[in-house]
């Protein structure tokens, strides 16, 4: 190799070496520096939605220190609406599960015709407004309706009352369990299915030691998002059930009767409930690995 092929060698491994560390982020400088070039612009871009996540966290939280939490939760109103939706939810989610997790397996494995058209349905109360789902909602379960008039002669309203309330729950939060569970059914290798069947077991039997322990995580993850869908939701159940009156319910009335403090300490509940909703998934999901 001659004198100027070598020079030319070594220049090349002298900025491939100086570029290396910057590139990986194990060389000097620190910060955005250390990205490797157009990275930095991405993380830039993407901490400012940051921020507008995580700044007003800090600002409630810091409106928190002058108000009196434990008188208004002391509240006979307060303490009704925390009562009703700590009830109405679970039984709502309860329902969702029953009836979502089959659903979510028949539309995960069969195909037959109409399947799209039930897909739409699936995702119909996720995509409309809540108050609109409350109003479709009246249309079929109203006092006046046929089946309101109905449960209403055998002494069930369906309305203004926490059955309204579990209604209108379902509704707007059990589509979230049957997509999750649908995800979970789908990540299920159908191949260990038909290797339960060649062993003799039946299609129920299969779905149950086969296919349900399998997707667990997933139908679990939805679970808990639709429990914390349900205990959130407003639009549909101030539709159908204004009374008795839920969290969300209960903070907007006083927010309209005495301002912004006397939501802080109801709001402060959901936040936590918020907050451990978003610690089980994480525990359950996980973090998806790099590889």
């Amino acid at each position: 190799m001659s004198r100027i092929d070598r020079s030319h060698d070594g220049t090349a491994n002298a900025e491939a070496a100086s570029d290396g560390p910057s590139a990986s982020g194990l060389g000097g400088g620190g910060g955005l520096e250390r990205l490797p070039g157009g990275l930095a612009m991405l993380v830039l871009l993407g901490a400012v939605l940051l921020a507008y996540f995580i700044v007003p966290f800090a600002a409630f939280l810091l409106r928190t220190r002058g108000v009196d939490v434990a008188a208004t939760l002391s509240e006979p109103a307060v303490q009704d609406a925390i009562v009703t939706s700590l009830v109405t939810a679970p039984v709502a989610t309860a329902i969702a599960t029953v009836f979502g997790v089959p659903l979510a397996y028949v539309l995960s494995r069969a195909s037959f015709r109409g399947k799209r058209l039930i897909e739409a349905a699936v995702l119909l109360p996720l995509v409309v407004p809540p108050i609109v789902g409350g109003v479709m909602l009246l249309t079929v379960v109203g006092r006046y309706t046929p089946i309101g008039s109905a449960a209403a002669a055998l002494g069930v309203s369906l309305t203004g009352s926490r059955a309204g309330v579990i209604l209108a729950q379902t509704f707007v939060a059990a589509p979230f369990l049957v997509v999750t569970a649908r995800a979970g059914f789908d990540s299920v290798d159908p191949r260990l299915e038909e290797a339960a069947r060649t062993m003799g077991y039946g299609r129920l039997r299969t779905v149950r030691l086969v296919s349900l322990p399998l997707a667990r995580n997933a139908i679990a993850a939805g679970i808990v998002l639709t429990f914390v869908r349900a205990i959130g939701e407003f639009g549909a159940t101030m539709m159908v059930a204004y009374s008795p009156r839920t969290m969300p319910i209960q903070l907007r009335v006083s927010f309209i009767a005495r301002g912004i403090d006397a939501i802080v300490p109801i709001a402060l509940v959901l936040l936590a409930i918020a907050v451990i909703v978003v610690v089980a998934v994480q525990l359950l999901v996980g973090t998806p690995r790099r590889y």
